[in-house]
């Protein structure tokens, strides 16, 4: 493998993920140059890369999904390398092949292993092919559907009826009874075409109760794989992660070595070259199962980082130079325990809708044990056109109880404000209270059924 070395790279991105890939590359001593949206002319990544420059209207469709206007940028700029960070163009294998094609290096995975692993099916073939428990499901594609209501009867209801192309907790319906799938089965396949541009769908028992378990895995160009532990993302609303942490509160040592094993196979045998999360349910009775492979950075990176100290944005920079990794699996010693706290722009009282505007003020706590990743800052706007995510809270702690107090003296010192702005702290703030959260006695859907009961996620007056 012959090295490249990068000299400066186009963050294909907003937000904080590009902040945070703005930092590691100034860290490495590499220019960087941020693409902006005319919505975003005044945003921190903006302000803090080495040039900026503007690539279209506030619609991500005209803006940080228009690949012409990002490779112009790139020849522009004399850019040798783009970041996609996550979400837009990250899983765009399509995207990654075209940087390729242009001599641009894409700090990511392949593109045949964006590909292989972005379809399900296939990502279920390869977890089977190296012994990795998977969900019951069907052998492929399925798309007649006389032939999926068999199918389904086979597996067991419920039954998930998925997007091979979906991801994110989208293009996924839901079939509880024979009588529901064939509507559910046309329903899915026109979602997923209508938000993929791939009708596919194949179909997956329905795990009961599960947790979500997440496993970090790294591999460079020479055959070197670490996992780097878990993370705990079962805390979600419709399948929108609100709390992470790490390490799981549930898992033994062995059962972590076993997953975290299974991780490294599928990563191994996808010849994946990058940092990329294999995903896990868990059942009522600690059986693991295989969901996917998120084959990019993920929002809650941030925790593994602070419980192992590898920076990962600089290790995949690092692997898209052709290096090997700086460490060894032995050489992985998690310390302590991690929590993150997504804060939105969002009302929980008003079942977590929007509330994009000026903040008029944006205090971020600080001290010991406390890490906030952010754009934001006083007097900047939350446009409407992407996600409401304004800021990551991680918090550290020796023990799962003292990270819980860590977060909640840190969400006291957050001071967030402006017309019509809410936030996603004082849902955070009844979490942190709540006892089957700190029980760890929840599944996937404790959120859902919570805001099913009609809970505002107010504190009660002292």
């Amino acid at each position: 493998m012959t090295k490249k070395s990068i000299r400066k790279v186009l963050i294909a991105n907003r937000g904080e993920i590009a902040v945070r890939i703005i930092r590691a590359c100034h860290d490495l001593g590499i220019q960087t140059v941020a693409v902006y949206s005319q919505a975003d002319a005044e945003s921190l990544h903006v302000l803090h890369a080495d040039e900026a420059i503007c690539i279209g209207e506030p619609p991500s469709s005209r803006s940080y999904l228009k690949i012409p206007s990002i490779l112009s940028a790139c020849e522009i700029t004399g850019a040798d390398a783009i970041h996609p960070g996550y979400g837009f163009l990250s899983e765009n294998a399509g995207f990654a092949s075209i940087c390729e094609s242009c001599g641009l290096t894409f700090i990511g995975p392949s593109p045949k292993a964006i590909s292989t692993l972005g379809d399900k099916s296939q990502a279920k073939a390869i977890a089977r092919q190296v012994k990795c428990p998977v969900i019951p499901g069907s052998a492929g594609i399925i798309s007649d559907p006389k032939e999926a209501l068999a199918e389904a009867r086979k597996i067991g209801f419920p039954i998930f009826i998925k997007a091979t192309a979906g991801g994110g907790g989208k293009g996924i319906r839901i079939a509880h009874d024979p009588d529901e799938f064939l509507r559910q089965f046309a329903a899915a396949r026109a979602e997923a075409e209508a938000g993929f541009g791939n009708p596919d769908v194949y179909l997956e028992k329905m795990i009961v109760n599960p947790r979500h378990i997440e496993i970090q895995v790294i591999g460079d160009q020479h055959g070197n794989y670490v996992y780097l532990g878990e993370r705990d993302c079962t805390i979600q609303r419709r399948r929108q992660k609100l709390i992470e942490e790490a390490p799981s509160p549930i898992l033994t040592p062995a059962l972590r070595k076993k997953i975290g094993e299974c991780a490294v196979e599928i990563a191994k045998a996808s010849r994946y070259h990058s940092v990329g999360t294999v995903e896990f349910l868990l059942d009522e009775n600690r059986n693991f199962y295989f969901m996917e492979v998120n084959t990019r950075i993920q929002v809650e990176h941030t925790i593994t980082e602070e419980l192992t100290g590898v920076d990962l944005i600089k290790e995949q920079i690092r692997i898209a130079q052709g290096e090997k990794l700086s460490f060894k699996q032995k050489e992985i010693e998690p310390k302590g325990h991690i929590i993150q706290l997504r804060i939105n722009c969002e009302d929980p009282s008003r079942n977590f809708a929007p509330t994009p505007g000026k903040l008029e003020y944006f205090i971020t706590p600080g001290g010991p044990h406390v890490r906030v990743d952010t754009a934001c800052y006083s007097g900047c706007i939350i446009p409407p056109n992407y996600d409401s995510m304004i800021a990551k809270l991680i918090v550290k702690g020796s023990t799962r109880t003292e990270a819980i107090q860590v977060a909640k003296r840190a969400l006291r010192e957050f001071h967030i404000g402006g017309v019509g702005i809410a936030t996603t702290i004082p849902f955070h703030s009844y979490m942190l209270q709540d006892e089957n959260f700190l029980n760890s006695d929840y599944t996937i859907t404790y959120i859902d059924r919570l805001i099913a009961d009609g809970c505002q996620f107010v504190l009660p007056e002292s």
